[in-house]
């Protein structure tokens, strides 16, 4: 089995506070950069692509 290749956000300048995302085995992994072997949060391509588009439709206002 080999590891996740992730990929840093868009968003993330170049501190160490920034979400990574990857495909894995079916799911889509989300970890944070400080300690990517950390926590792994998984959810389903379709929950995902939900999340993606919701955010989109609202914009951004941080």
């Amino acid at each position: 089995m080999s590891a996740p290749a992730w990929q840093k956000s868009s968003y993330c300048a170049q501190g160490n506070s920034c979400v990574h995302v990857a495909a894995d085995q079916g799911s889509v992994a989300l970890t944070e950069s400080s300690d990517p072997s950390g926590a792994i949060l998984r959810t389903t391509p379709t929950a995902w692509a939900a999340l993606i588009r919701a955010v989109k439709e609202n914009g951004s206002h941080a």
